[in-house]
């Protein structure tokens, strides 16, 4: 990453420190991101990631870079987990809808099942509000219907 673009994406005026990446590196960075947005959202990722090319093209290099080449590429978690928690991150905020709807299309293509999704959104009532869970519940709903999923509810202990 360049002086200038950790500059613009931290706020900070770094005039003492310089941290030079390579443009191997810069390019390592790209391609896991892109697999890495590929795999999880498929088409979904790759559209808003075109929607920002008229106004914003480094919001989407950031979003590339930086959220699937860095964190959703790391080792030690899988994507699964990775996607039950940005799920529940998104639900907790209660006003990220478009975003919840693509992470829960996301979580189901790297394998979360629909049953998990359900309960971590449950959890968010306890955390975020009972709003901010029928919200969750709501865009799961959808995107199971849209995708011909079918659960019952579980059961009441």
């Amino acid at each position: 990453m360049t002086f200038k673009k950790l500059s613009a994406i931290t706020g900070l005026v770094l005039s003492a420190v310089a941290i030079p990446v390579s443009a191997t590196e810069a390019d390592n960075r790209r391609a896991k991101g892109i697999e890495a947005l590929e795999r999880i959202t498929g088409a979904a990722g790759n559209n808003v990631i075109n929607s920002l090319s008229d106004i914003s093209p480094e919001l989407g290099d950031w979003i590339v870079d930086f959220a699937y080449g860095d964190v959703f590429s790391r080792p030690g978690v899988a994507l699964c987990t990775r996607e039950l928690a940005t799920i529940s991150a998104l639900t907790a905020l209660g006003n990220a809808q478009p975003q919840l709807k693509v992470h829960i299309e996301g979580a189901l293509n790297v394998g979360c099942k629909p049953e998990e999704i359900v309960e971590i959104i449950i959890q968010m009532a306890v955390y975020a509000g009972f709003p901010s869970a029928l919200n969750g519940i709501s865009v799961a709903r959808e995107v199971f219907a849209k995708r011909g999923i079918k659960i019952a509810a579980a059961p009441a202990e």
